[in-house]
């Protein structure tokens, strides 16, 4: 409020002009003695009669605030100077000097408590949301389930209690969690204790509502919830962390014997705070459940690993369409030979399309091809019976295949190839020729019938049959971005790697596509290289008897 010395002749202003002020007014001479009062005055400071001190009747704020108007000499209050406030009672004003022309000031007293409540009351809302918008930033950062305990723990201890525990759902009788103290790291651990045993924790943990803190005695908690170093808990917070549907957990705080103990107000904020870190929580639960379930299933859809078998040298390499994908339309396997001698079976295909959708065939079709296995001496019946089966499902998509059917004989190894609309399987010589496998067919799943022709070749030690899928021929890049690798590119480049071990010539072809593709978009790529080793028989102890192949 504005201030100013008063006009000549306030200072006579009758009583009654006083007693019809809206508020409180209290005048006092330069030396802090009461002049007079207006009847609000006497209600509020009954014992500021006038002749009374200022020092002995009013609070001291108000008195000092006096004595550095008054002393050394009267002041005018400038225009711009923020009122005094202070506390009267139970009440809060705000204090309005008005200084005399004789040197004595009236103090007009304002209440001025609710619009103070208003305002930290305004201030906390605000703060709270704040803490509310920073809070959900934190936990939505990481789907990492662990780190959204940790999160959530550290939060409520440094903004909500003195130390804060994060406890999700049971595991049998073990039971996960963070403990976490103010200014300190969220410590995780496991203890086994039956939650229906403290008040509140079973029924938080089931996603009741919480069970008032003043209805939980501190003293009546088990040891593991009061972490190391805190001292006597004066009050305890039990409130569920909801979260999609089922209960994510619970969230407990707790503050010192020597803390203030917790308001109704803040047990609500409390659990706005926990529906936030519950759906946070939920989040990353269900997250880690479906990538669980995702990598199961994912490994049927992998291509397995490649290595020697019965005498031969397998090797493979296998490159989805999309970088971020780990399965796709092409696919390969090596099924070993059930008995020693007989032929081990190798397939690689190619579905039509690419991503999820055709990783979902690709494993019907490896499934099918796994229970085919007794007739893996007839290709021509398996791709039969194959595409038969395709026919009869929901997919409208085809498939190309190649069988190889590879068995050692002697240093040799004896091969079967089958086509089913699939690229031929090149051969390659210790010479560095490559020969193009004479088979050829129809496309798998597309047609009623398939028809197809079977090759046969021998590999000599050292020389290789390189099965692959279009995405190598046709990656497009090169110089000008748009030219085909093309299979002449593919057969001088195997001619190259004459007399290479498996898994070298793999790796090459690999490598000089994605160096043509130079990060351009692709189809699926996968290739198999079945090798004869240079390597020998040799007989076993007895020296009758077949023994294993070493180099």
């Amino acid at each position: 409020m504005v201030s100013t010395r008063a006009r000549a002749g306030q200072a006579d202003a009758p009583d009654s002009l006083w007693g019809r002020a809206p508020y409180p007014v209290l005048v006092a001479d330069v030396h802090g003695a009461v002049l007079q009062r207006n009847a609000a005055a006497g209600h509020l400071l009954p014992a500021a009669e006038p002749g009374a001190l200022l020092a002995d009747t009013v609070p001291h704020w108000l008195q000092a605030a006096h004595c550095a108007l008054a002393v050394p000499r009267p002041q005018d209050v400038a225009e711009t100077a923020e009122p005094l406030r202070g506390a009267i009672g139970e009440r809060r004003f705000e204090a309005h000097p008005t200084v005399r022309d004789d040197g004595s000031v009236a103090w007009w007293l304002v209440d001025d408590t609710d619009r103070q409540l208003a305002e930290e009351a305004l201030t906390m809302e605000r703060e709270r949301t704040a803490f509310l918008a920073a809070a959900s930033s934190a936990l939505l950062a990481s789907l990492n389930l662990g780190r959204c305990m940790e999160v959530t723990a550290q939060l409520a201890a440094e903004n909500l209690a003195d130390a804060a525990l994060v406890i999700a759902p049971t595991r049998g009788s073990r039971l996960p969690v963070v403990t976490c103290l103010r200014g300190g790291a969220p410590a995780p651990s496991t203890v086994t204790a039956d939650p229906d045993g403290i008040p509140g924790l079973g029924e938080a943990l089931r996603g009741f509502p919480p069970v008032p803190s003043r209805w939980i005695d501190p003293a009546a908690a088990p040891a593991w919830m009061m972490p190391e170093g805190f001292g006597p808990v004066g009050s305890m917070v039990i409130t569920p962390l909801p979260g999609h549907g089922v209960p994510a957990g619970a969230l407990v705080l707790l503050r010192k014997s020597d803390t203030e103990a917790f308001s109704s107000e803040e047990e609500v904020f409390a659990r706005l705070f926990a529906a936030r870190a519950g759906a946070a929580l939920s989040a990353a639960r269900l997250y880690a459940e479906q990538t669980a379930i995702s990598d199961v299933l994912m490994q049927e859809l992998l291509p397995p690993v490649l290595h020697h078998i019965s005498g031969v040298d397998y090797a493979g390499r296998y490159r989805p369409a999309a970088d971020h994908e780990r399965i796709g339309g092409d696919f390969y396997d090596v099924h070993p030979a059930a008995v020693e001698g007989e032929a081990s079976l190798v397939s690689l295909g190619d579905v039509c399309g690419k991503g999820l959708e055709a990783a979902v065939l690709t494993g019907k079709i490896r499934n099918t091809l796994h229970a085919l296995l007794p007739m893996a001496d007839d290709h021509q019946r398996m791709l039969t019976l194959l595409n038969t089966a395709l026919l009869s499902s929901h997919h409208t998509r085809f498939a190309t295949m190649v069988l190889a059917s590879a068995v050692r004989r002697e240093n040799a190894v004896d091969l079967r190839l089958t086509s089913g609309g699939h690229p031929s399987p090149l051969i390659v010589r210790t010479d560095g020729t490559v020969e193009e496998a004479d088979t050829h067919g129809t496309l798998i799943g597309a047609l009623p019938t398939v028809s197809a022709t079977t090759a046969t070749a021998t590999l000599a030690p050292g020389e290789s049959c390189v099965l692959y899928t279009d995405g190598i021929t046709e990656a497009k890049g090169g110089p000008l971005g748009n030219a085909q690798f093309g299979e002449a590119r593919l057969k001088r480049a195997l001619a190259q790697c004459a007399g290479m071990p498996a898994e070298g010539i793999a790796e090459h072809v690999q490598m000089l596509a994605d160096q043509w593709l130079n990060g351009r978009s692709h189809d699926d790529i996968a290739v198999v290289v079945i090798s004869a080793p240079r390597t020998h028989h040799l007989s076993a102890v007895d020296g009758h008897t077949r023994g294993r192949y070493t180099a």
